[in-house]
């Protein structure tokens, strides 16, 4: 039974190799042998064929007018000079055309109006499967320039009264900043609950109560005479977002009890 048993494995061992992971596996063996033994290996090469089939997936089940794309994720933790390369990364499917697209075109629909409304549907796509658009992103994927995805998704926000999940916006990095400002403008001078902000900004509570301290600081520096670049310094956020934070005191200067509640602490939720 034993020699029947070898006798299998010499015959048909060799066969669990003859697929990717072999080839792979005999790739570090005999090319980067500094890699480690065997174990090592197998450790890198499940790693990598995992990688290999998350962004490479089989396209069978594509529907017409979908595209792969690889976003940032949404977890992601950006900094100041973070490369992409050193971000987490992460496959989303997105419906770059629709079926109702033609039917739209042929209703009259304007084409500015249905680039708007892919621009909303890109972002939030991808959000739901956990990855981040930039502006960018969307402008190679519709064939239009970075500013004119920016337009469209102002105007998107305004007329639904909320923010697209734009990476600028969920990273807090990039040129979009008045979001800080309109979450510190809805939760203090509209009395409106964080957890409500939240779900209209697609933010977690953690970031608005990390730019509501950066606003009370930020007033706190004004009202003791820091100019724009001191009050930066201090605060460690850019003179742009300083800014933004001074007109909305300026815009709260008629309703003294938001600013006192907010430096004495109070409730604001």
């Amino acid at each position: 039974m034993r020699e029947q048993t070898e006798q299998h494995h010499s015959i048909y061992g060799p066969m669990q190799f003859k697929n990717f992971e072999g080839a792979l596996e005999s790739f570090f063996a005999n090319e980067c042998p500094q890699l480690g033994g065997a174990k090592t290996r197998q450790v890198l090469v499940q790693l990598i064929a995992d990688l290999v089939r998350k962004f490479y997936p089989q396209t069978s089940h594509l529907r017409q007018g979908q595209i792969q794309w690889t976003a940032v994720h949404k977890l992601e933790k950006a900094s100041y000079g973070k490369r992409i390369t050193q971000s987490r990364l992460t496959p989303v499917i997105l419906d770059l055309v629709q079926g109702r697209d033609a039917q739209d075109r042929a209703a009259g629909m304007k084409l500015r109006e249905q680039k708007q409304e892919a621009v909303a549907r890109l972002f939030q796509q991808a959000f739901e499967q956990d990855g981040v658009l930039t502006n960018s992103d969307c402008a190679v994927l519709l064939k239009i320039s970075p500013s004119t995805v920016s337009h469209y998704a102002r105007t998107w926000e305004a007329e639904h009264g909320r923010y697209l999940p734009r990476r600028g916006v969920i990273h807090d990095i990039g040129p979009t900043l008045t979001h800080k400002r309109q979450i510190v403008r809805m939760i203090v001078l509209e009395g409106r609950k964080v957890e409500e902000v939240c779900r209209a900004t697609d933010h977690s509570p953690e970031a608005a109560h990390r730019y509501l301290k950066a606003f009370k600081q930020v007033l706190l520096c004004h009202q003791k005479g820091f100019n724009v670049q001191e009050i930066s310094y201090a605060v460690k956020i850019s003179q742009r977002l300083v800014r933004e934070y001074l007109n909305l005191v300026e815009e709260l200067a008629n309703d003294n009890r938001a600013l006192k509640a907010l430096l004495n602490d109070s409730p604001l939720q």
